[in-house]
């Protein structure tokens, strides 16, 4: 009997068996966005055990943890990790047909080589599997990404960081992957809170050694910040909005709602919602200017429960799908930007799964020839990132455009073990392929189809970027 996870795991037709094995398994990866730590790879950190590695920081876990009836002291709290590897392969069981039972035994079997399936039953010899394996002197953060045939990560960095650990990895000659930052500005245009975009702007003054005091000298303390970043490495910018931003503003009120903020004063709703329309457009044009590519990660609703984030902060497992309009602001920032050849390379991504077509569509509005797939209707992520969203998304851009230029899969993770997103993403895309062919519906050409794999697999990331490989 094969164990859970096999070599023909998610390939339904032998069409997708040869797809997968002779074109998409192999194929190195780049992880053009991630949340991992530069200061960690690094340093080459190693951890003490599977919780850490595994465990700390995972709001997926946590939420499916907390939905099993599992205490936050498990969670979050101050438990002991092995007390928490205990409550979360409790969890595991219950988690059928979510997308962590996929990914737990594809992580479990890829980088400790355990078929076991996680359970109360079973978390012992796992935690002794796992606790020999994580001895070795290859399981470190580096050795991970080796042995996952990592070429080049991009990680997620605001305009203030030093760089200081990108810096030290690009001049070690032991470490053959490349570690880029990512631009994610932002902090630059959070303007909700005067006194906490104030706060940032006294950083990103004494980080770009330029007094900031009007709209002008913030202007260039970023221009000379994504000059640095440029110099680095930098080919990608990042923003995480929950929707576009397109007010209609003068440059005159700009300056003058710069002034308020830095004089203490809070906004007017309108007041910040011009301001983040002149700050997209101002990003979208430093981007177009370096030829870098600009992503917008659309949709997501954050700290919705009060209680919990003032007592546990960001990012802890309290967001969700929201549903604002995206299709007219979007349209209009786009336009407004192509308008004076100012589009840079983009890619789009939504959380809600009704988007699917509204972005496949209009990302056609605005591919223009200069380069292949410029405008991109990028994976699946988040709450999307698991069979059911990888595969409409898929469906949305094969009916509405190319995914022959698609620039494939990332991992969105804070995990060294997320690599298998990339093979959970290949062997998905390899099967609904052998599905066409079987049902006659795509011709049956290995060979065409299997280019067409490799090229979403590894090829069209290589050559859209533009990464020095």
């Amino acid at each position: 009997m094969n164990p859970f996870i096999h070599e023909n795991f998610c390939l339904e037709t032998e069409t997708a068996q040869e797809l997968y094995h002779n074109y998409a398994a192999n194929q190195p990866i780049i992880d053009y966005h991630c949340h991992l730590s530069p200061q960690e790879i690094a340093e080459d950190k190693r951890w003490n055990n599977i919780t850490q590695v595994w465990l700390y920081g995972d709001h997926y876990k946590w939420r499916a943890m907390r939905s099993n009836g599992v205490s936050e002291r498990l969670c979050t709290g101050k438990a002991s990790d092995r007390e928490k590897f205990s409550a979360w392969a409790a969890t595991v069981p219950a988690t059928l047909r979510n997308p962590l039972y996929h990914w737990t035994h594809l992580e479990l079997k890829k980088y400790f080589n355990c078929d076991d399936l996680l359970s109360a039953q079973t978390e012992q010899q796992v935690w002794d599997m796992s606790s020999e394996r994580m001895s070795e002197q290859s399981f470190s953060a580096r050795g991970l990404m080796e042995s996952s045939k990592v070429k080049l990560v991009c990680t997620t960095d605001d305009p203030i960081d030093s760089l200081e650990h990108h810096i030290a990895i690009k001049n070690d000659e032991n470490f053959d992957i490349q570690v880029l930052p990512t631009w994610r500005p932002d902090k630059g245009m959070t303007v909700e809170s005067s006194s906490e975009f104030n706060q940032w702007l006294d950083a990103l003054s004494q980080r770009a050694d330029i007094h900031i005091d009007n709209f002008d000298s913030y202007m260039r303390a970023l221009n000379k910040q994504h000059d640095f970043f440029h110099e680095v490495g930098c080919r990608l910018s990042d923003h995480g909005i929950e929707t576009a931003y397109a007010l209609d503003y003068s440059d005159q009120e700009i300056k003058m709602i710069f002034d308020e903020i830095r004089s203490g004063k809070e906004l007017s709703e309108l007041k910040v919602l011009k301001f983040k329309s002149a700050m997209l457009y101002h990003f979208g044009v430093m981007d177009a200017n370096k030829n870098w590519t600009q992503q917008y990660h659309l949709g997501a609703i954050r700290n919705n429960n009060s209680r919990l984030f003032k007592s546990l902060g960001p990012d802890t497992g309290f967001d969700s799908i929201g549903d604002f309009e995206l299709a007219r602001p979007l349209a209009k920032l786009l336009d407004r930007l192509d308008s004076g050849n100012n589009l840079a390379k983009t890619i789009l991504y939504n959380l809600n799964p009704r988007d699917n077509e509204v972005l496949a569509t209009m990302i056609g509005n605005f591919q223009d020839g200069s380069v292949a797939g410029k405008m991109q209707l990028g994976s699946g992520w988040w709450f999307l990132d698991q069979m059911d969203g990888m595969t409409r998304q898929i469906e949305a851009l094969s009916q509405l455009g190319l995914l022959s230029r698609f620039v494939g899969m990332l991992t969105d993770s804070r995990s060294f073990l997320s690599y298998t997103r990339h093979d959970y993403f290949r062997r998905i895309l390899c099967n609904i392929l052998g599905n066409d062919v079987k049902g006659g519906l795509l011709p049956n050409d290995t060979e065409l189809l299997g280019s067409m794999v490799k090229d979403i697999s590894y090829n069209n990331a290589e050559n859209y970027f533009g990464f020095d490989l």
